[in-house]
């Protein structure tokens, strides 16, 4: 369907030729006087409203107030005859997008419509990115119900509306980055830029350009100005994760900025003042860094304003059913996927994982069941070695008997646990599970999906 365009002019003439202009690409409807354009208004959602300055003894003036007033908003342009400039930026002012003069330039006017309808529709998608982030960074978004991530989520309503320098500290894979936009989204800056960056990822003297910016010439290579991340994040956050990683010269630079809120860009003696909250993380113990002389001592306490601690998903055992679920049905989603269901077994089995790659290792697994299983139901036999040897512990396979399950199951469970920790070995089997090598082949032939590894001929 095409756009909705008003054109609200008392001149038949040139409402006619406006409409003869346009019809090709916009639904257009007429009006020869405000009381008319609102009766349009109140009757169709428009996109575009082209109203005149001057009807008679009328104002376009009000027609412009009557559209910005409506849920759905146009873009509103007004027709003025010349003299009139003055008056047409006071319809700017009061929302009007733009104005053009009479007689109107037809390759003017689309080129303006086609711009304030780019506009409307990127100020649309704007706020629908900010609403989303609202959403998915607010602390209902964040899955978990267990004691040690509340104290978590209390921490971070506390510290996100002030203006503190931030300590995130916490394993790898425990979803720093997602607490630090968090922070962001539920401080004054959050309609603000939210800029991350990996210190790590960077040697140390691209990132201290990378961080500060330089000026051209400031090195070789350096052929144009670059605006550097604590600029590019004025009035908004700048993360630094793995802040233990950067050398001395930039942890000098960013105490500078800690201490006068102010930087310089490489190659250039200018000081320029950003409004930047800083928030960083790390995997590592800063102060024993510092102790080792590894880290500025005097960076440390600057940085260490307040510090939130993340804890490791092992001992958040009762958020992992959550984020199993959570994770299953996004992938299922994303791929289209039917998704896969799994057995109080495998939950238990998964609870108990330490999971040492913390979210980002339990992430990776759903995403691999969502891929290679394409629905059913997830059982023991579904999972790889590392997650049932966690739980059995290196047990002997008489001590895995679950009074539970039916007998057919317990017993291939103790032909599986036999197996892997025999690595596959049929005759090691056998003798764990006490019984004749030819008994143990039988079973795998009853059961050959438990036959893990083929034994080396």
């Amino acid at each position: 369907m095409k756009p909705n365009l008003l054109i609200v002019d008392d001149e038949r003439h040139t409402r006619d030729g406006l409409e003869m202009a346009l019809e090709d690409k916009f639904e257009v409807f007429l009006a020869a006087n405000p009381n008319e354009a609102f009766n349009v208004m109140n009757a169709e959602p428009l996109e575009v409203v082209l109203t005149d300055l001057k009807m008679g003894s009328e104002s376009g003036m009000t027609v412009i107030d009557k559209a910005i007033s409506l849920e759905h908003k146009p873009i509103c342009i007004m027709m003025t005859a010349y003299g009139e400039v003055d008056v047409a930026v006071e319809a700017m002012k009061r929302g009007a997008f733009d104005f053009l003069s009479k007689p109107v330039n037809l390759e003017k006017l689309d080129l303006l419509i086609k711009r304030g309808l780019d506009t409307k529709k990127l100020k649309a998608e704007n706020q629908n990115l900010h609403h989303r982030l609202d959403k998915k960074f607010s602390f209902d978004g964040i899955l978990g119900k267990s004691q040690a991530l509340e104290k978590v989520l209390e921490k971070v309503k506390l510290v996100g509306p002030s203006r503190a320098t931030i300590l995130i500290t916490g394993d790898t894979g425990t979803g720093k980055e997602l607490i630090a936009q968090s922070i962001h989204q539920n401080s004054e800056r959050s309609r603000g830029p939210f800029v991350p960056i990996h210190c790590a990822a960077l040697p140390s003297n691209l990132l201290e350009s990378e961080l500060f910016g330089h000026e051209k010439g400031a090195f070789t290579g350096a052929s144009d100005r670059r605006i550097g991340r604590f600029e590019s994040a004025d009035k908004g956050t700048l993360f630094l994760d793995e802040i233990g990683e950067i050398d001395s010269a930039t942890q000098i630079k960013l105490l500078r900025f800690l201490e006068t809120k102010s930087i310089e860009r490489l190659g250039s003696l200018k000081t320029i003042e950003v409004d930047t909250r800083l928030v960083c993380a790390t995997n590592k113990n800063l102060l024993d860094m510092a102790q080792k002389g590894n880290f500025r001592e005097d960076l440390y306490y600057r940085l260490n304003v307040v510090t939130i601690e993340l804890p490791p998903l092992k001992v958040r055992d009762g958020d992992i059913p959550l984020l199993l679920d959570h994770f299953l049905s996004h992938f299922s989603n994303e791929n289209n996927f039917p998704c896969p269901t799994l057995s109080v077994e495998v939950i238990e089995i998964l609870t108990s994982y330490p999971w040492p790659g913390n979210i980002r290792e339990l992430r990776n697994f759903c995403e691999n069941l969502v891929v290679l299983n394409r629905g059913g139901e997830i059982t023991s036999y579904d999972l790889e070695p590392r997650f049932l040897n966690s739980v059995d512990g290196g047990s002997e396979p008489s001590q895995t008997f679950s009074p539970n399950l039916l007998v057919e199951e317990n017993e291939k469970r103790l032909l599986r646990n036999a197996l892997l920790q025999s690595g596959g070995n049929r005759t090691k089997a056998a003798e764990l599970m006490g019984v004749s090598r030819r008994t143990l082949h039988r079973k795998l032939v009853r059961w050959p999906e438990l036959d893990i590894q083929k034994e080396a001929s």
